[in-house]
């Protein structure tokens, strides 16, 4: 009989423990830990195959640290064979995918395949489409890569969270050199296809640094495949903390401080990467696969101390020593305490540590190692919350079907109620103008570690003077009240995580990596003058917010000026403005690219595709609606460029036409391969219906341009925007005779002219880019400085 090493998280300590009609499993548990020392192993001689490795991973930086660790074995003892990325976790994929294929390019090792995402569903009756891109959490995972954000929404999105880690808080496009294999739109292998290839291939351990998603949809298709995977060793969960005694005055019987979620008090018992894919963790577990579980009772008494960090500085010879060290000094230079050397672990490094020495130990029949004792107990994962059965409209593997989803019993431990947000009630324990400046939305299609596309546009053309801010995570209402670094998702739910979303925004659909590299980048560098905690080693290099940006241009306007404004996203940064100190009357305008009129005249719908009953919102105003609000009812001056005018310019084969006759400058010919992929992309494949939308919000900027030619005429209406109440009506706009503000409207205009103003002033040489590529800035790093000439790297 096979030994079975395991470990699983605890949701629910009380009712874990105390009712014991639940499905439990026999596992091993990491239970104590010994020093973080130099990690040196004895080869066993009877064990001449080398052991076939498959990493499942968020990018997190401590997954970074476990990788670099593991990439350094002796590949004829430990084949890394492949990697998967879990977008559901701390980082985004497209920015993940990146990241990943940059390490193993500094490690040399690109011939490591690695798998993202991937545009199957699952249908309504649980069957389970081919390449789930594990976007979704399962329960919530339908025909699209857009959806919920049950649980992810406990995870921060800017600072100190997905922007940071999406970014390696400012190190990663700093350090990283940058090698052929990038991310391509409907090319790059999805993580179902590289984890099949793997795990059929042969007898393989599987590592799991992040939710389970993407290994429990591969268990659930491939149940055949299930006796080539010889173990799954995971980090998470929190079983058995590490309590002080509990005085007698407490009747609770419980500790306060299990899992790592925060706050604390929404679900003090859950720990991320289990609490990310609950489900999935429950069918890895117990799938019948020896799995061993590095929980937190474990990780946490190994914390990354003053001792260690300082033998870590001096210790710099290699380049992924220095990455490594350089992430670990940034997160402690940021750290909101002063307790980073108590509370900081090295979580998915210890996993691989641990891993590693039961495999070099396998003749230790009990999971003997270096690091860690092991010990049997009887656990689950708690899926969902009594009282079961109840039809409450929480659970979607019950809801709406007379039979259930995946076989789960109508009133079995996964049909009760199951966490719906950070606050569910349920769950908690009681003239020609110059162009100024940016600010970037971080509620629109991109993620905000987009940002640094944004720079490195201007460093393209020259204009890093221009100041960039990056707006707030969240749209109006939707951040948690008291932490506002996590929030809900009820309007960018909408938004594809996948193919023609997220995945695809945040690298500019694989286009990002051929622009130059700005010296600007977003860093989470602090300033203790902007109100930080203290001083990083480099606090000019601070990131500023969409607020600074805005009171910097404000505080530098000569007596009299006005700032006109135009805005090509959700309104978000807008609405800040309009309520920060009173600074309306500095604006002498507005353009906003958005919102949808046309129904009134021929009753044409809006974009939001995703929201299918919500027929006649675009998603500026749909993704924001309180924002959007808060603009139509202030005093600036608006001027709105309505989608039915934007749909008279999303013709993709003129624009691209009329680019192919002018002159080929940087800033064509990189517009024409994004043009070209989208149209090629919207043409391929229906994930990619939508693309035009795109193209039609170039228009606004040519509408402030003012090019007379353009023939604009305007007509005004009392318009109001819809914010609050059914879903189907969120972001529409209605005429309101009575209580709608006076807008500006772009009624008509010459489409045939614009697409020649457009492309004029793109091949206008006079005003081109100084680098064209990330290829020319390369060959200029790498020529004698006297022999190259810096404007579009010629030779001289």
């Amino acid at each position: 009989m096979q030994t079975m090493f395991a470990l699983v998280w605890n949701n629910e300590v009380r009712k874990l423990f105390c009712q014991s009609q639940r499905v439990m499993r026999v596992i091993w548990v990491a239970a104590m830990v010994g020093s973080l020392g130099a990690l040196v192993f004895l080869v066993d001689p009877d064990d001449a195959q080398p052991h076939r490795i498959l990493v499942d991973t968020d990018a997190d930086t401590d997954d970074v640290f476990a990788l670099f660790y593991l990439l350094k074995q002796d590949s004829t003892r430990f084949d890394l064979q492949a990697i998967t990325i879990n977008a559901n976790g701390w980082s985004e994929a497209g920015h993940a995918i990146n990241h990943v294929y940059d390490i193993l390019f500094m490690m040399g090792r690109d011939d490591i395949p690695v798998g993202v995402g991937g545009e199957g569903g699952i249908l309504p009756n649980g069957t389970i489409l081919p390449n789930v891109g594990g976007f979704q959490p399962i329960i919530d995972q339908g025909m699209s890569t857009a959806g919920e954000c049950r649980y992810r929404q406990a995870i921060p999105v800017a600072q100190r969270g997905r922007l940071d880690v999406n970014s390696n808080y400012g190190l990663r496009k700093a350090f990283l050199p940058q090698g052929s294999r990038r991310y391509t739109p409907l090319q790059q292998p999805t993580a179902q296809q590289v984890m099949i290839d793997a795990i059929s291939s042969g007898p393989i351990t599987v590592f799991l640094m992040g939710a389970h998603t993407n290994f429990a949809i591969f268990l659930m298709s491939n149940p055949h495949l299930k006796k080539n995977v010889k173990h799954v060793y995971a980090m998470g969960g929190s079983v058995r903390p590490n309590c002080p005694k509990i005085n007698s005055s407490d009747s609770s019987g419980e500790c306060s401080d299990i899992g790592n979620l925060y706050p604390q008090d929404s679900n003090p018992y859950a720990e991320f990467n289990i609490f990310s894919d609950p489900f999935a963790a429950y069918k890895v577990l117990h799938f019948g696969i020896p799995v061993t579980l590095i929980p937190l009772d474990a990780t946490n008494t190994i914390p990354l101390s003053k001792s260690f960090f300082m033998e870590f500085e001096r210790r710099q010879n290699t380049y992924e020593a220095k990455y490594s060290f350089q992430a670990l000094k940034i997160i402690r230079d940021t750290w909101l305490s002063d307790a980073f050397h108590e509370q900081y672990c090295m979580w998915d490094s210890f996993l691989v540590g641990v891993a590693l020495s039961i495999i070099r130990n396998s003749h230790n029949l009990y999971g003997e190692n270096e690091f860690a004792e092991m010990q049997y107990m009887n656990i689950t994962v708690v899926t969902s919350n009594e009282p079961y059965g109840a039809l409450d409209g929480s659970n979607p593997l019950i809801t709406g079907y007379s039979t259930p989803r995946f076989n789960v019993q109508k009133n079995g431990v996964h049909s009760g109620h199951v966490q719906m947000g950070m606050q569910d009630p349920f769950c908690l324990q009681k003239g020609k103008g110059k162009c100024q400046g940016i600010l970037i939305s971080s509620t629109g299609w991109a993620t905000p570690a987009t940002i640094d596309v944004v720079y490195d546009i201007l460093h393209m053309m020259a204009r890093d003077d221009i100041p960039v801010g990056l707006g707030e995570a969240f749209a109006v209402g939707q951040a948690n009240p008291s932490f506002a670094a996590i929030g809900d998702c009820k309007y960018s739910k909408a938004i594809p995580h996948g193919s023609g979303g997220y995945l695809d925004s945040d690298t500019l659909y694989g286009l990002a990596r051929d622009l130059p590299r700005s010296p600007r980048r977003y860093t989470t560098e602090n300033s203790v003058k902007f109100g930080d905690p203290r001083d990083t080693d480099n606090p000019g290099l601070r990131q500023p917010s969409a607020q600074e940006v805005w009171k910097s241009i404000v505080e530098s306007l000569d007596p009299g000026s006005k700032i006109t404004i135009l805005t090509n996203g959700p309104l978000t940064n807008l609405a800040q403005i309009i309520l920060s100190e009173n600074t309306s009357s500095l604006i002498q305008g507005v353009y906003i690219v958005g919102g949808h009129t046309g129904y009134v005249y021929d009753n044409s719908e809006g974009n939001v595709f995703t929201v299918p009953s919500n027929k006649y919102a675009e998603f500026n105003m749909f993704l924001d609606p309180l924002a959007a609000k808060e603009v139509f009812t202030s005093s600036v001056d608006i001027r709105l460029v309505p989608l039915q005018m934007q749909r008279r310019v999303s013709s993709f084969s003129t624009i691209l036409n009329r680019m192919n006759a002018t002159t080929q400058t940087p800033e064509v010919v990189f517009a024409q391969h994004l043009l070209s992929r989208l149209w090629r992309l919207q043409q391929e494949h229906y994930r990619y219906h939508h693309m035009d939308i795109f193209l039609g919000e170039i228009l606004g900027a040519a509408i402030l341009a003012g090019n007379p030619h353009l023939n604009q005429t305007f007509t005004l209406k009392p318009l109001k925007v819809l914010a609050d109440g059914d879903i189907t009506k969120i972001g529409e706009i209605v005429i309101d005779e009575e209580k709608g503000k006076q807008v500006t409207i772009l009624e008509n205009f010459n489409p045939e002219t614009y697409y020649d103003h457009f492309v004029r002033v793109l091949g206008d040489h006079r005003q081109s880019a100084v680098l064209g590529s990330f290829h020319e800035q390369e060959r200029m790093w790498n020529s004698p400085p006297e022999k190259m000439n810096f404007v579009h790297n010629q030779q001289v």
